[in-house]
């Protein structure tokens, strides 16, 4: 298939070069002329502006903004408008906001034109793993698009079946889902990044109880050096906490048990946020979701704890975030 894409940083370059690989056909523009030279050479055709992306596009054309959330998106998104005709798509893979999706959907549908939200997991990682994705948008529009969708995914790969499943594997199974209508997708990836939050949390602040059992306000006999690289890696093989995240981190401690080269001035991209609000909405109690979140307030105004500096190495593990010292 071919599809356009506009934005060409950690994961829009990444899922044009996946796709590629696949024999899709890619027409690329970013701002960041260098990015669209690269993937030229990698074999995509380039853009320099919306107007000449969208004319080197068949009909029905499909246009995949990988922006960040908010008003770069949001400007986007308008100009494609203006220049797309009926019955063309656009796509928004990036960490947008639910109910904006929802507006969108509803002004394009006056233009005769598609939208559809693709929350999109897999960071740094996803052109050699592939990206989990949960999709908005209308059924018909999404088969259209299910062989894009179907590259990118992770594919079965060597995790086991669920017990209970049978027959042939389902889209979950492949690491996508048609989560519902406009908005559905975003809002499913926003719940599953609070969720993310949570997790790493309760890693950093485990992993920070076993680093300081060697403190001097503890009784002499009551002190453990504990090696955490070690402990890291014997939770990877068998344990039930086993995860991506206990591997990243087992990464980080290997590399440095110190993790001296972190800040801990732990950003929240915004999705933590949400997840809060859309709680409070729907009257649902999230504890840990929300100290989670509050942690990371706390970590950009005090000097970051081990425990700080674990959730930067996990978020430079898996999306390449660089955070900046503590002033």
């Amino acid at each position: 298939m071919q599809l356009g894409i506009v934005g060409l940083g950690r994961m829009g370059g990444n899922i044009a070069r996946r796709l590629m690989r696949e024999g899709h056909r890619m027409v690329v523009h970013d701002r960041d002329h260098s990015a669209v030279k690269t993937l030229v050479g990698e074999g995509a055709n380039g853009a320099h502006d919306l107007g000449a992306l969208v004319a080197k596009l068949e009909k029905p054309r499909a246009v995949w903004v990988m922006l960040p959330a908010g008003e770069a998106t949001e400007q986007t998104i308008s100009q494609l408008a203006d220049i797309l005709d009926a019955d063309d798509v656009i796509i928004d893979g990036g960490n947008t906001f639910y109910k904006d999706d929802i507006r969108r959907a509803t002004e394009l549908a006056k233009r005769q034109l598609h939208y559809v939200d693709v929350g999109t997991s897999g960071g740094v990682w996803g052109l050699e793993r592939g990206y989990c994705m949960m999709i908005g948008g209308e059924k018909a529009v999404l088969e259209r698009l299910d062989p894009l969708f179907a590259t990118l995914a992770p594919g079965v790969g060597s995790i086991p079946r669920t017990r209970g499943r049978s027959g042939p594997a389902g889209r979950a199974e492949q690491g996508y889902i048609h989560a519902g209508p406009a908005g559905a997708g975003h809002y499913v990836k926003m719940i599953h990044n609070g969720i993310e939050y949570g997790l790493m949390q309760a890693y950093a602040e485990g992993f920070d109880i076993l680093k300081s059992k060697a403190s001097e306000a503890l009784p002499v006999e009551q002190r453990f050096d504990l090696d955490v690289a070690e402990i890291a890696e014997v939770w990877r093989r068998g344990s039930v906490v086993t995860s991506w995240l206990l591997d990243l981190t087992a990464d980080a401690l290997v590399a440095d048990p110190q993790l001296g080269g972190y800040s801990g001035a732990v950003a929240d991209s915004g999705e933590g946020r949400w997840t809060i609000d859309a709680a409070v909405e729907q009257a649902v109690p999230v504890p840990v979701l929300s100290s989670a979140l509050f942690a990371r307030f706390r970590s950009r105004q005090q000097q970051g704890t081990y425990a700080d500096r674990m959730l930067s190495a996990m978020r430079f593990g898996f999306g390449g975030h660089v955070e900046k010292k503590v002033e």
